[in-house]
């Protein structure tokens, strides 16, 4: 938060703290037994300073996902444009990665406890899983722009990220059971982003489209 201004400063410190009380009532007592009245109660704020900051406590317990929205549309936005759409649409989940294994390793016991509430409660696992289909829709509309064709008529866009996406979550049900595991996560969620390239390879992907939508070079044939 270095050259920020204390204004910035503080608020930033009263929605982190707003997520650190939240998540330990969570664990505590449950997702759906936690009120937001309780959540601004343990930070000494009242409900009305935790609206200025989380539309509802589902808002805040996914609030994570909207730093991975702008990550990963990011930086597939930003690979280049004659790069097929697997290598692109691949780098960018590596950037994502990476850049949660950052965000992990400031505090890992964060991570680990934000991993245990989210695991524990099918709302918000259903709720997850709403978003992330938000999300694929970014990332099918830019791998289809870059290959020139239109997503509704041509599947494999969607195809294509479903998935990468598919196996970022196979990726990420490794177990979590405390901090000292998260190297092993990460591993797991880079190896299997990995064997899902290798495995589709040999396909469409790996070629660009011409401008009549056709594939440029042709691909192999399955099998």
């Amino acid at each position: 938060m270095s050259g920020v201004g204390l204004r910035e400063r503080k608020k930033h410190q009263t929605r982190l703290a707003l997520s650190d009380a939240a998540f330990e009532l969570f664990l505590e007592q449950g997702f759906e037994a936690t009120t937001v009245d309780q959540i601004a109660a343990a930070v000494d704020v009242s409900p009305r300073t935790f609206f200025r900051y989380f539309g509802s406590k589902e808002e805040l317990a996914l609030d994570f996902m909207v730093e991975y929205d702008e990550v990963v549309t990011a930086a597939l936005a930003a690979r280049p444009a004659d790069e097929p759409p697997l290598q692109a649409l691949a780098a960018a989940y590596r950037q994502f990665i990476r850049e949660v294994r950052r965000t992990a390793a400031i505090d890992p016991e964060r991570y680990v406890r934000h991993r245990h509430v989210m695991e524990a409660n099918p709302h918000l696992i259903t709720a997850g899983l709403a978003r992330m289909a938000d999300i694929e829709t970014k990332l099918t509309a830019e791998v289809a722009r870059r290959q020139g064709t239109d997503p509704d008529a041509d599947p494999r866009p969607r195809l294509l990220v479903a998935f990468i996406t598919s196996a970022i979550r196979v990726g990420f049900e490794c177990a979590t059971g405390d901090a000292g595991s998260l190297d092993k996560l990460f591993g797991n969620v880079e190896k299997t982003l990995a064997l899902t390239v290798e495995a589709l390879s040999p396909g469409w992907c790996q070629f660009n489209f011409g401008s009549s939508g056709q594939v440029a070079t042709k691909a192999s044939s399955p099998g």
